[in-house]
């Protein structure tokens, strides 16, 4: 109720702004050449003035308290031709000045195709406060790539964590993605996933997005959460283009690996509805089957000064996923100085999965060393083998919805938004895993290790092969059936901005004031129920299917058909005992509910001429934290059921933001930007929570309550050179010195709260850390060179990242997911029916987790992918398009440092995948 009426007073006070006219006024809109398109962030300048704006998103722009006279208005954009108009101001009254931009050597290369959105891009950064890069999609609703994560890893300072060979989480910068916030169409995304902040951007749709802006440096009327970046995702407006369009795409997805075929489709549309009403929005849908090759290994140990692991996986993976996104946006104006919106989005992403994982566990130590690897024997120890399937279906959604308006009337402006927004990750009637198992221990069973492939170790049975890989000598041991895993992040808002713009004799100044309330709770909770071998001997054989392991020419033996988990819990269910201990304590463990309330106010003045912009201010965030958990005590010996004792802690503090942003442009093709700032980011709700963990061994892992956010001091300073022609060239050097940065780390004889421990778990704040890096990339069309080469295009970005943290015990270390070397390269051809794309994207190794000392540290390697994107237009409508990703077949591999050598920790590869199909716009 209490939100209702926050948005109905809201809606009041826009309807009682009045629509105010001052003398002297000059407004008018800018758009391409044939019409279509509006063209946002074109500067439009009072040359006699010294006075300038950008255009807005429908193209238009206004300046208020214009002395009576004749003037020259000229407007610049990034690839176009500079236009210029003389107007004659009256004493009252509004006079329009409409222009209508041409690309370098006339032709309209403002709306399709590479060029148009290197085009958009460019202009917006250009015309940005701060340090930003920008990707758009051209007039047709073509954006790079198939999820918004892989499109933002060709911007300067970017890359991407991929999860199974798709792009998922956005690092900025080196910076881990819980230090970036995420808006869609002005409305923060919440994180589907129980223990990120960071959202994955895979759930996203690109079909459906027309802009995403990555603001590297903050202003104060912005969010002050994020130390990476902010990542502003908005979906189409019926107001960017001039005229209706409809878009129909449908596409076929082939994975080597899978060896299947999938399709996608989506349908957009924009619909302006006269002048002052329009519609847009749109439905994608893409399923995607492939299959994974894995190997994996826990820490490696030493015996006799030669490193071997004690514990190695091999893991088939099966996966289809599903992504179905829709958006429905309608935009009115309801005068010349008022717009107002309601915009909604909603994704679904399905992951369901199939892994059958082998898994050799060595007791002891290896019976001897031959010269490429370790053996084992079950006459020396334990060798425990077990066969394991998972089957699991999880579904992620995102909602938003956003109600608003924006007023400017050239000398005020006021613009109000409440919003909603969840995200969910529910995960239910999953068989995670199945398991049959064997102990061989004096069975005459030896297996021989070659480690010559570091990546990839493989295994031969010298004797007791047939045993090892007989299934009916394998015993059902267990069965995780999760009833329930229920992650819900949802968050209210309400914020608005008011503005008072002063024309002054060199320019204009703009003092600001504007709030922001938020109130977001997050909880998670987990139920399984754990049935263990009964007192029928079930074993492997009857349950076997088809093996598909290729990662490595071995034979791992028996594997579990796809639907074995269910089938058997379905036939054999009500024999087994269920483990109600232990599936009391697991669905204990896990559970907690946040509250999180975030106040917040600013101020900033702003400084306004053709040549320099000066923004500054300082913002308040106040938090309130409502955190709830439990503690659990496991001691089956001496309780039927674990015991849980509540615990609810409240805290809250406040913290004082400033920013300064200087931007100076000498001349049109020149920008210089300098900007500092302070910002905060909050800690992971799941390490917040108070799940505090104590077992019979006196071991603990606690959540921590008293965890302080990050809090960053940024600096940033670079130089943007702007051709004639449609391209760039930009440096920016950036600075950000971390306080209180988390990491989790494990301590032995730890004393908490009045009671020691054995070994205590737990996150912890960390001092300072420093980062240090530049960005550097040239952007250009190549449209001064003779035919055919006009049609050339490259984007090339290079980010060089240095950080340095300190632990509690003393030791230094680079900031997790932190890459110090990033790379990105584009070679792009367009001309004629063509419009071809090259593009490779690297990214240096870098520290993954902290281990609890530095030979448990976990690295993830180095990553090059090449991908191929191309269209080829066959009528004016109709183009068919091709795109091939990861070309090259990149693989992913995890390892730790180790008697001088990198181990195996995570090492698997995917195969390419091919999409084509038509995209049809009428």
């Amino acid at each position: 109720m209490k939100n209702s009426v926050r948005i109905l007073a809201g809606l009041l006070a826009t309807a009682a702004f009045p629509a105010m006219a001052h003398a002297g006024e000059v407004a008018g809109h800018v758009s391409d050449a044939t019409g279509t398109r509006a063209l946002q962030s074109a500067s439009v300048r009072i040359v006699e003035l010294n006075r300038i704006v950008e255009t807005s998103r429908d193209g238009s722009y206004i300046f208020g308290d214009v002395p009576a006279g004749d003037y020259t208005l000229e407007v610049t954009y990034v690839g176009a031709i500079v236009e210029t108009k003389t107007v004659s101001v009256p004493a009252t009254g509004r006079v329009e000045g409409n222009f209508a931009l041409a690309g370098i050597g006339g032709e309209a290369i403002l709306v399709v195709g590479q060029t148009a959105n290197l085009a958009s891009s460019l202009s917006r950064q250009k015309a940005a406060d701060g340090v930003s890069s920008v990707l758009t999609r051209d007039a047709i609703g073509q954006f790079p790539d198939q999820n918004v994560a892989e499109s933002l890893r060709r911007l300067p300072g970017v890359n991407i964590l991929n999860d199974q060979g798709e792009g998922r989480y956005v690092s900025v910068r080196g910076l881990a993605p819980d230090l970036n916030a995420t808006s869609l169409n002005g409305v923060r995304v919440p994180a589907p996933e129980s223990d990120s902040r960071g959202v994955a951007l895979d759930v996203v749709s690109s079909d459906l997005i027309e802009s995403v802006t990555i603001k590297k440096s903050l202003t104060p009327d912005m969010d002050a959460d994020t130390i990476g970046a902010s990542i502003e995702i908005k979906t189409t407006s019926a107001f960017d283009l001039k005229k209706p369009t409809f878009t129909v795409t449908a596409e076929g997805s082939y994975n080597d690996y899978a060896d299947t075929v999938t399709p996608k489709g989506a349908f957009s549309f924009s619909a302006p509805v006269g002048d002052s009403f329009g519609i847009s929005g749109g439905v994608s849908y893409y399923e995607r089957k492939f299959e994974t090759d894995n190997v994996e290994s826990d820490f490696w140990d030493e015996a006799d000064g030669e490193a071997f692991s004690p514990t190695v996986e091999y893991r088939d993976y099966d996966v289809k996923r599903k992504r179905l996104n829709a958006n429905l946006n309608f935009d009115w104006r309801a005068s010349d100085t008022t717009t107002a919106y309601i915009k909604g989005v909603w994704s679904q992403f399905d992951d369901h999965e199939y892994r059958n994982r082998t898994t050799f566990d060595f007791g002891e130590d290896p019976s001897a060393f031959g010269a490429n690897g370790p053996s084992f024997s079950d006459e020396d120890g334990e060798i425990t083998v077990e066969r394991d399937l998972k089957d699991r279906f999880e579904r992620q959604r995102i909602r938003t919805v956003a109600l608003g308006s924006d007023t400017d009337t050239g000398t005020w402006k006021f613009n109000w938004v409440a919003s909603w927004s969840k995200s969910t990750e529910l995960e239910n009637n999953s068989v995670d895993p199945i398991r049959f198992k064997r102990d061989f221990e004096g069975d005459g069973l030896t297996i021989d290790w070659d480690y010559s492939d570091p990546r990839v170790p493989t295994y031969t049975a010298s004797s007791g092969a047939a045993l090892l890989n007989d299934p009916d000598s394998y015993e059902f041991d267990k069965i995780d059936h999760t009833t329930l895993s229920d992650s819900q992040d949802e968050e209210w808002a309400i914020k608005a901005d008011l503005a008072r713009t002063f024309a002054m004799g060199t320019g204009d100044l703009t003092l600001q004031a504007g709030g922001k309330a938020r109130w977001r709770t997050k909880s998670y909770d987990f139920n399984v129920t754990t049935y263990k071998d009964g007192d029928i001997p079930y074993t492997m054989d009857g349950w076997t299917g088809e093996q598909t392991y290729r990662l490595a020419d071995i034979d791992l033996g028996p594997v579990s058909y796809k639907g074995a988990g269910k089938d058997f819990l379905a036939q054999y269910g009500d024999t087994l005992e269920i483990d109600t201990y232990g599936s009391a304590y697991d669905s204990a463990v896990s559970d907690y509910r946040v509250k999180e309330d975030i106040y917040a106010g600013y101020a900033l003045a702003r400084w306004d001429s053709s040549d320099l912009r000066v923004v500054g201010g300082v913002r308040m965030e106040h938090t309130k934290n409502t955190l709830e958990g439990s503690t659990v005590t496991d001691d089956e010996d001496n309780f039927e059921l674990p015991p849980v004792e509540a615990l609810r802690y409240k805290r809250s503090y406040t913290d004082w933001l400033p920013s300064l942003t200087l931007r100076y442009s000498p001349q049109d093709n020149i920008v210089a930007r300098i900007a500092g700032s302070k910002s905060l980011v909050r800690p992971k709700f799941s390490e917040l929570a108070p799940r505090n963990i104590v077992n019979e061994d006196n071991e603990a892992e606690f959540g921590n309550p008293d965890l302080q956010p990050f809090m960053s001091w940024n600096f940033d300073a670079g130089v943007e050179y702007y051709f004639s022609s449609n391209g760039a060239l930009t440096f920016n050097g950036f600075y950000k010195s971390i306080d209180n940065y988390t990491y989790t780390q494990t301590f032995d004889d730890y004393t908490y709260e009045g009671r020691t421990y054995d070994e205590f778990r737990t996150a912890l704040n960390g001092e300072t850390a420093e980062i240090v890096g530049f960005e550097a990339s040239y952007s250009q069309a190549f449209s001064m060179l003779p035919a055919p080469f006009d049609g050339l295009l490259t984007q090339v970005n290079y980010t060089y990242t240095h950080s340095k943290g300190e632990l509690a015990d003393g030791r230094s270390i680079s900031l997790p997911s932190t890459s110090k070397n990033t790379f990105n390269a584009v070679l792009g051809y367009q001309k004629g029916p063509l419009n071809l794309r090259f593009s490779g994207t690297y990214r240096d190794r870098y520290l993954d987790e902290v281990g609890d000392d530095v030979t448990e540290d976990r690295y993830v390697d180095n990553h090059f992918q090449l991908d191929f994107s191309g269209k080829v237009r066959v009528t004016e409508n109709v183009r068919l398009t091709l795109d091939v990703i990861n070309i090259n077949n990149a693989k992913y591999f995890a390892y730790q440092n180790l008697a001088g050598a990198q181990r195996l920790l995570q090492f698997e590869k995917y195969g390419p995948t091919v999409k084509f199909g038509a995209r049809v716009n009428f």
